[in-house]
C-alpha cells in the first residue's frame, strides 16, 4: 500500500474505470509493481458492501482487468523478457524483483501464476517470467484465469462481506485495521520466503550486532 494514500477516497475518485486501470497495471505492467493490489480490492469490496459500487459490476470488472493484465505481462515476457536480466536498475525497475519471481517460478512451475496473485511484487513479475520461460499460452491462460478468479473473489468478496456486516457510521473506525491485516497477510509469505533464502546472512548479521557492543567495551581486547 502506498504511504499516505486513503484508498477509500482514491476509489471514490477514480470509480470503475480507474479501478480497472490500477488492477490491470499491477497485474502485468512493470511500472505497476508498487500499486496496492490486495488492499485496494478489499476496500473496493467494502465499498460495494456499503452500496457505493455494484458488486455484480465490480467482480467481472476486476477479474477481466487481472486476467488481461497478466496476459499482457506474458506477451511482454515472451518477446523481450530475457533482455530484462541485462537491464540496469532504475527508480521503477529492480532486477532483484525479476530474479525473485524467476526463482519462485522455477520452484512452483505453472502454479506460480495462481500463487503469485496473493504475493505483492511477485504478482507483477510472474506472468513476465512465464512468457520468458516459454510456457505455452494455453497452459498459462488456464492458470491465469484460475488465479484471477480466486484473487478477485477472495479479496473483493471478503471486503464485501465485511462492508455488509459493518455499520456505516463505524467504517472509518475499522477500515484501517482491516487493511493493515490484509497487507500483513499478503506480505508475510513473501517475507518468509526471503527469510528462508537468506537465513544464514540474517543470523550472521544478528550475531555481529550482538557481539559489537561487547567488543567496543574497554578492556574487551
Amino acid at each position: 500500500m502506498l504511504p499516505g494514500v486513503d484508498l477509500r477516497q482514491l476509489l471514490e475518485a477514480v470509480g470503475y474505470f480507474g479501478l480497472f486501470a490500477i488492477v490491470f497495471a499491477e497485474s502485468g505492467l512493470l511500472v505497476g509493481f508498487f500499486l496496492p493490489g490486495d488492499s485496494l480490492l478489499f476496500t473496493a469490496g467494502l465499498l460495494a458492501g456499503l452500496k457505493f459500487f455494484d458488486l455484480w459490476v465490480l467482480l467481472p470488472l476486476v477479474a477481466v482487468a487481472a486476467i488481461t493484465g497478466d496476459s499482457v505481462g506474458y506477451a511482454f515476457g515472451n518477446r523481450v523478457g530475457a533482455r530484462l536480466f541485462q537491464r540496469e536498475d532504475s527508480f521503477l525497475f529492480h532486477r532483484r524483483n525479476l530474479v525473485r519471481a524467476h526463482a519462485f517460478y522455477e520452484k512452483h512451475g505453472g502454479k506460480t501464476i495462481v500463487l503469485a496473485r496473493f504475493l505483492p511484487i511477485v504478482r507483477t513479475f510472474a506472468p513476465i517470467v512465464a512468457g520468458m520461460g516459454q510456457m505455452t499460452y494455453g497452459r498459462f491462460l488456464m492458470f491465469n484465469v484460475l488465479g484471477g478468479l480466486l484473487w478477485t473473489l477472495s479479496m473483493v468478496g471478503g471486503g464485501y462481506l465485511f462492508g455488509s456486516w459493518l455499520p456505516a457510521e463505524q467504517v472509518d473506525k475499522f477500515l484501517l485495521p482491516a487493511i493493515a491485516l490484509i497487507i500483513i497477510a499478503s506480505v508475510a509469505p513473501t517475507a518468509w520466503h526471503l527469510y528462508k533464502e537468506n537465513r544464514e546472512l540474517v543470523h550472521a548479521a544478528a550475531r555481529q550486532r550482538t557481539l559489537r557492543p561487547r567488543l567496543d567495551r574497554p578492556g574487551s581486547d
